[in-house]
């Protein structure tokens, strides 16, 4: 692909704000994905490329939350290992699965939880009391959220922080930093097989991946000292637009098949 100064502007500025919402609420792919599209990528094109650039953003805001004490590598190294597994198994096996039936049923659980998100009194800038142990949380939650990253992915922050928060009794805050570290793992995970495959167009990869390292850095520190209060409301926004986003390519799609049907028959 052709790149002129237009587009590289393009392609930095939607990286920022990508990964400015990215580390506050998860979502960063809708905002990016449509601009990559629109270059000319091929759908398996700019999905890889996102991997690539997005990786740059959910890196820069974990670093920072580390460096902030907000996450304990120590502690994560099991979860690390889980997500990364799930990832791998994710990616390998989406080949061999049809994920319609995920595309049909998330923009309800997604719905539900914002609603979660809005009303529960869990979510708080203080830690609660943790309901399960950190290895039982790592085996069966990260590695299976890190496994839905690799088969389908839209919400797979939203989740993470969902089972901070309901079962370790995290705080939003600290919620929202060990989430950034394990989609960071997903991300990287897919990346490899991506880049395997040949499928990274890696100059607008790289590009946009300037305007994530900026936009993450500024989105971690907006948590840090924001917390409850920015990440609650942008939270329940995000998802219930990747809802609205799910069921409006439904929607498209059931036209597109509608219209085959009628063109077929008449």
């Amino acid at each position: 692909m052709e790149l002129d100064i237009a587009l590289i502007l393009l392609l930095m500025l939607t990286g920022l704000a990508a990964g400015l919402v990215d580390a506050i609420a998860g979502g960063g792919g809708m905002i990016t994905l449509p601009v990559l599209l629109a270059t000319g990528m091929s759908p398996v094109e700019a999905l890889a490329t996102n991997k690539l650039q997005g990786s740059f953003g959910t890196f820069a805001a974990s670093v920072y939350f580390v460096r902030k004490k907000l996450v304990d590598l120590t502690q994560m190294k099991l979860m690390i290992g889980c997500t990364f597994a799930g990832a791998v198994a994710g990616t390998l096996l989406v080949q061999q699965m049809d994920a319609s039936v995920l595309a049909s049923i998330m923009p309800l659980l997604l719905v539900l939880i914002a609603l979660y998100f809005m009303f529960s009194k869990r979510m708080g800038d203080e830690d609660r009391e943790r309901k399960i142990s950190y290895p039982l949380f790592a085996f069966i939650f990260t590695a299976a959220i890190g496994f839905y990253d690799g088969i389908f992915g839209p919400g797979t922050g939203t989740f993470f922080a969902l089972a901070f928060v309901t079962l370790l009794g995290f705080s939003m805050a600290r919620a929202t930093a060990h989430t950034k570290l394990l989609n960071f793992t997903s991300n990287f995970a897919a990346l490899i097989f991506f880049a395997i495959g040949g499928d990274i167009i890696w100059l607008a990869g790289f590009i946009m991946a300037a305007g994530q390292l900026v936009g993450g850095l500024i989105g971690a520190r907006m948590v840090v000292s924001k917390g409850v209060r920015l990440i609650r409301p942008l939270v329940v926004i995000v998802t219930l637009v990747m809802s609205g986003k799910l069921l409006y390519d439904q929607y498209q799609q059931g036209n597109q098949l509608a219209e085959q049907v009628l063109g077929w028959l008449f």
